[in-house]
C-alpha cells in the first residue's frame, strides 16, 4: 500500500495530496500543470521541501513528525522521466546496470522482459525513442524498485512506438508484481493498464476510483476527448494469405480478423486494440453485405457522456471481456440504445492492431 499526506508549495498553488493506493497500477491524470509531475518527484526525495508522510507497505520513506526523510538512492524507486534520462556516455548495458542490487539475474530478467538485449552495446543517441524507453524502464526494474514512478513515458512517442512499447508495459504489470504510480493524459493508456485513476486539478485531488467508473465523472470526461480503446489478450490461430487477415482467438473464445500479420506464428500470444470510436453499432442484426470481418451481437450495459460524446460499455453474447464504441448522442438518441437493451457490432480488420 501506498499511504500518502504530501504538501508541497509550488510557484501557482500547494500541492495537497492525500491518499492510501493499494492497487497495482495507479493512473494519476489531471490538466497540464496540475501537480502530477511534482507528485512523483516529491514521493521520489527529489523535491526537498516536501512535507507530510510517505510509505510504501509500512516503510517510511517520509515523515515530518518523525523526523524521517530518507536520501532519494535510499529509498529504492524506479524512477522513469518523459525523455527516459539516460546517461549520454553509457552504452544500453551500463545503463540498466547503474544502481541495480541484488546479482545479475535481475539485470537479466529486466533485459529479457523489455526485449532489449540487441541495444545493450548501443548508445542513447543511436536509439529510437521506444528504444530508449524500453532501456529506461529496464534500468528502472533492475534497481529492484518498491514502486515504479511512471511520468508519461509514452507521450514523446508517435502512435507506432506506442503501441509497440504499450505491451512492455503490460508485461511489468502483470509479471513483476511491482506497484507504479503512471502519469498521463491518454484514456486508453489507464483503460489499458490502470486499476485506479487518481484526477488532479491545481494540486488537489479533484476525483478517484475505477477507470471506467470514472468515464463518467465530470472530471475525466473533460480529457476523454479521443484515446478510447479496447485492448484484449488473445492467441494467434490462422493466417489466411489469400484473404489477407490474421484470425485471434481471445481469452474468452472471441474470434477477431485482423491485417495479416503472418509474422506471428501461430499460438504467438498478442494484444489486440481497437479504438472505441471505430466500433461500429446497430440496434438491428447486421446482414451478410458487409465490408466488416467482425461482427458480435452484444447488450447493452452502460452509456457514459465522455467529453462531447458518448461512451458505451458493451457485452458481447459470447461473453468476455466488455467492449467500448464511442458514438455521437444522436446515434444513440436515433439507435434508441438503453442499457440492457440489443445491440450489434461490426469491426473492419483493419480497425484492429496488434500490439
Amino acid at each position: 500500500m501506498i499511504d500518502l499526506r504530501l504538501e508541497l508549495p509550488l510557484a501557482a498553488f500547494a500541492l495537497r495530496v492525500e491518499a492510501a493506493l493499494t492497487e497495482r497500477l495507479t493512473a494519476v491524470m489531471g490538466p497540464s500543470g496540475a501537480g502530477k509531475t511534482s507528485l512523483l518527484e516529491a514521493i521520489a526525495g527529489l523535491r526537498p521541501r516536501a512535507r507530510g508522510r510517505v510509505a510504501l507497505d509500512g516503510v517510511v520513506l517520509l515523515d515530518d513528525r518523525g523526523a524521517v526523510r530518507l536520501r532519494p538512492e535510499s529509498r529504492r524507486l524506479g524512477y522513469v522521466p518523459q525523455d527516459a534520462g539516460l546517461f549520454p556516455h553509457l552504452t544500453a548495458l551500463d545503463n540498466i546496470r547503474f544502481g541495480a542490487r541484488g546479482d545479475r539475474s535481475r539485470v537479466d530478467g529486466a533485459i529479457d522482459t523489455l526485449e532489449v538485449r540487441p541495444l545493450l552495446d548501443r548508445f542513447p543517441v543511436t536509439m529510437s525513442g521506444g528504444e530508449r524507453q524500453r532501456v529506461a524502464l529496464a534500468r528502472a526494474l533492475a534497481t529492484e524498485p518498491r514502486l515504479l514512478l511512471l511520468d508519461e513515458p509514452l507521450a514523446a512517442l508517435d502512435v507506432g512506438l506506442r503501441d509497440r512499447v504499450l505491451p512492455y508495459l503490460l508485461r511489468i504489470r502483470d509479471e513483476w508484481g511491482v506497484p507504479m504510480l503512471y502519469v498521463t493524459h491518454s484514456v486508453g493508456e489507464v483503460l489499458a493498464l490502470a486499476d485506479h485513476v487518481v484526477f488532479l486539478r491545481e494540486g488537489r485531488v479533484e476525483a478517484a476510483g475505477a477507470p471506467l467508473t470514472m468515464l463518467s465523472s465530470p472530471a475525466l470526461a473533460r480529457e476523454a476527448t479521443g484515446g478510447i480503446e479496447n485492448l484484449f489478450g488473445g492467441s494467434v490461430v490462422s493466417h489466411d494469405l489469400e484473404g489477407g487477415v490474421t484470425r485471434v482467438r481471445l481469452d474468452d473464445k472471441v474470434a477477431v480478423a485482423a491485417p495479416l500479420a503472418s509474422a506471428r506464428p501461430v499460438g504467438a500470444r498478442v494484444t489486440l486494440a481497437i479504438r472505441a470510436e471505430d466500433v461500429l453499432v446497430a440496434a438491428g442484426p447486421v446482414g451478410t453485405a458487409l465490408s466488416a470481418r467482425n461482427v458480435y451481437e452484444a447488450r447493452v450495459v452502460a452509456l457514459e457522456r465522455t467529453g462531447d460524446d458518448i461512451t458505451l460499455r458493451l457485452e458481447v453474447a459470447d461473453g468476455g471481456p466488455r467492449w467500448l464504441a464511442r458514438l455521437t448522442p444522436a446515434a444513440v438518441r436515433d439507435l434508441q440504445l438503453r442499457p440492457g437493451g440489443a445491440a450489434w457490432l461490426a469491426v473492419k480488420s483493419h480497425s484492429v492492431r496488434l500490439l
